[in-house]
């Protein structure tokens, strides 16, 4: 391609007519004039230059321009992009498509060969011109952040590519397709599309599954309670082609503690559940393992692990009602039991003229800074009456529940007392919608019976067997009740654990087992007050471990993690990588009461040691003390999280175990067809490793870059309005010379 130049014009059929009748005219009327003038010499000059003024003024008509056409200066660029990521050492690529022997080799080392400027480098006689071959590699936190996300952004790399090369002649991406960070690649194709770039994708890695057992799941609770059972669910999955029979062991600090037998069916996901009964306190690491199968082509995967935290437990529960009822005096006697529990007592009596007294009672209801040691409060058959709870009373149990992360058990009784609650501060915390027409609930002389729901089967709140068959059985078999609430609804938002077996309202089976998040705490409303004949036959068995798991599950983010004037928790208490976790302390004065305004705030640290700062905000509504904020952990494994507070001094840290799978792992499927999507979309086209010399078919037949041109606009260059200008004076003043003469 050689430069070339010169003038053209971009006249209209018009402009062409008017300006050769104009050029015409003024040429006839010149030559009349200089008639006249017996061919004067002057007169002879002044028409020409008329003359030239009209001609130069119908050109400009035409929009006469100078182009210029050169080669580009930079010579034609050929990008490869190379995938370096995470996933490319996954050693799934065939020997026939790797053209190797032996086992099967990685991604990387499959297109190692590849990475050579002479297999993209055709001659310059078949292509018409030099082509200049530059390697591009992206991989993890390639879009250029300070302290990037752990991932692979494609369309990241492919934008930046196309900004960086102003003579682009085409793209080859070597690649296994995955992409996990940043926009769709789509969204660059469009641009290389509007560009006239085309792009070459060279797919590599396997599309299906690797034969694989993977847990995937351990959902271990932060903290466990010494001597008391602690259940840990936990997911594996298998790509393997038979049915495994699995032994998942579970080891604490690398000592094993418990272990599950768990059939996984072939390519699907199964799940089990193991128990282990802590004999110590302290902190201690928790690992889930499954047994290394000899299909498995990875075994990275066969374990997780999580820190956990074994205290001595001291639960403060405040147990309100009205009259000692067969269902409050089985629940005081099963709490008070508890060595975990210290039970506190308000039994108002309105029949009488004092409330009920004894080891544990209290004669009032708390004040504010009082009721905020209380972890759980279950609310009896007691109302909005005299001699029973004030309005300003429900409102402090909300604020108990919405801001510090307490737990508020309803259990209604004969009476019907709850009834009044609705129309308090307490009415939004039912979770349940209260049938105006039965205050005093439904009796039957036949015995009803609790059945559970779906929901209420998963649930640890409802477990009362480790099997899930021998659960469901006990539930079904437990001795019924004569009595319970009139429900019309469970509200949005609740989950309904447990139904009556028969009775129905308007929307269904009767609710009579719910639970509820409200602000920062849980409730739970029990619709029946014949818990206690759970003991028939079996004591404590079943009634016991009822009531201290609710207990526990009430308290259970209250306890996270606790100083003296500070309380921090978190949702979710096990999130995964890349989840937004919302973090919530509770801060006191010297008195105990909420702090309303405080400088509050946590700092983070990763497993890599990366630290990060969050200002915590007050809580809106009926949140007094509470202080919020969030962060999004990338990375898995535990954070350290501290929160202080800068007026009182206090501090609290707790651990933040962090799972899910890395975004760059090993056994991660080939996504080929991202790579197709975007060929389709630039035109270009996709290969193989084995089968590139398609692509450079492909880039012998590219049309030759086009030219740089360079246009002069000469009718609006100011030179050239400059000339006219200069003619139409001189012009101008040889009529005055000639006049004067």
């Amino acid at each position: 391609m050689i430069a070339t130049q010169g003038l053209t014009f971009l006249p209209t059929t018009t402009v062409l007519v008017i300006g050769a009748a104009l050029v015409t005219a003024t040429a006839w009327l010149s030559w009349a004039a200089w008639s006249r003038s017996g061919y004067a010499r002057g007169t002879g000059l002044l028409e020409l230059l008329r003359l030239v003024v009209v001609t130069l003024v119908a050109v400009t008509l035409c929009q006469p321009e100078w182009i210029e056409s050169r080669p580009p200066e930079q010579a034609a660029t050929l990008a490869v992009l190379v995938d370096e990521s995470g996933s490319m050492q996954t050693r799934d690529v065939l020997e026939a498509e790797a053209e190797s022997s032996g086992l099967p080799v990685s991604r990387a080392d499959a297109i190692a060969p590849l990475l050579s400027a002479d297999v993209w480098s055709p001659p310059a006689a078949e292509t018409g011109a030099e082509l200049e071959v530059v390697f591009e590699p992206f991989s993890s936190g390639s879009s250029g952040d300070e302290s990037p996300e752990p991932g692979t952004d494609l369309n990241g790399a492919l934008a930046r590519v196309l900004e960086s090369n102003a003579n682009l002649r085409g793209v080859v991406v070597l690649s296994d397709g995955d992409w996990n960070v940043g926009g769709s690649p789509t969204l660059a194709a469009t641009r290389y599309r509007l560009a006239g770039v085309r792009v070459f994708g060279v797919g590599v890695g396997s599309p299906t599954p690797l034969p694989d057992l993977e847990l995937v799941r351990m959902e271990a609770p932060t903290f466990g309670v010494l001597g008391k059972p602690l259940r840990i669910p936990f997911a594996v999955r298998s790509t393997l082609p038979q049915d495994q029979e699995l032994v998942v062991t579970l080891e604490v600090d690398g000592a094993p503690m418990a272990t599950d037998s768990l059939l996984v069916p072939a390519m699907e996901e199964a799940q089990g559940e193991l128990v282990w009964v802590p004999t110590r306190k302290g902190e201690f690491t928790l690992e889930l393992r499954v047994p290394e199968n000899e299909a498995e082509v990875l075994t990275t995967n066969n374990a997780l692990s999580a820190p956990i935290s074994i205290r001595q437990e001291e639960l403060q529960v405040l147990v309100i009602d009205s009259y000692p009822r067969w269902e409050y005096r089985y629940l005081r006697n099963a709490l008070e039991r508890d060595p975990g529990v210290e039970v506190t007592c308000l039994l108002f009596h309105p029949e009488l003229p004092g409330v009920g007294g004894g080891r544990g009672y209290i004669d009032e209801f708390p004040s504010e800074a009082e009721l905020n040691r209380f972890d759980v409060v279950f609310v009896g058959d007691v109302g909005i009456e005299p001699q029973q709870l004030r309005l300003e009373d429900a409102a402090l149990l909300k604020q108990l529940v919405s801001a510090q992360a307490a737990g508020l058990v309803f259990l209604p009784g004969r009476y019907g007392h709850q009834a009044s609650l609705p129309s308090s501060a307490l009415g939004d915390l039912l979770p349940v919608v209260l049938d105006p027409g039965a205050k005093t609930g439904v009796g039957s002389p036949a015995a009803g019976h609790i059945a559970l729901t779906q929901a209420g089967r998963r649930s640890l709140l409802t477990r009362l067997d480790e099997s899930d068959a021998a659960n469901t059985e006990i539930w079904r078999k437990l001795p019924g009740f004569h009595w319970y609430a009139g429900v019309t609804r469970a509200k949005a938002g609740a989950e309904v654990l447990a139904v009556h077996e028969h009775d129905r309202s308007g929307a269904g089976r009767v609710p009579l087992l719910v639970t509820k998040t409200y602000g920062t705490g849980k409730v739970l409303f029990l619709g029946t007050d014949g818990a206690w004949r759970w003991r028939e036959g079996v004591e404590d068995r079943f009634h016991y471990r009822f009531w201290a798991q609710v207990a526990r599950w009430m308290a259970y983010r209250r306890q996270m993690a606790e100083g003296q004037a500070m309380r921090l928790f978190f949702t979710p208490d096990r999130p995964e990588a890349r989840d937004v976790v919302t973090l919530q302390a509770n801060v006191q004065d010297a008195l105990g009461a909420p702090l309303l305004d405080a400088t509050v705030s946590v700092q983070t640290l990763s497993p890599t040691g990366k630290a990060s700062a969050i200002q915590l905000q007050p809580g809106q509504g009926d949140s007094a003390g509470l202080f919020v904020g969030s962060f999004r952990p990338t990375e898995t494994g535990s954070y350290s999280i501290i929160a202080t507070c800068a007026e009182t001094g206090g501090q609290v840290r707790a651990d933040l175990a962090v799972q899910g799978r890395e975004l760059e792992r090993l056994g991660q499927l080939a996504r080929l067809d991202v790579l197709e999507e975007i060929s389709v979309l630039t035109r270009g086209r996709t290969a193989s490793i084995t089968s590139t010399r398609t692509i450079l078919d492909e880039l012998r037949a590219l049309p030759e870059p086009e030219p740089v041109l360079t246009r002069t606009k000469i009718w609006a260059h100011p030179a050239w309005c400059a000339l006219l200008v200069v003619l139409l004076g001189a012009f101008w003043t040889g009529r005055k010379i000639i006049g004067a003469v």
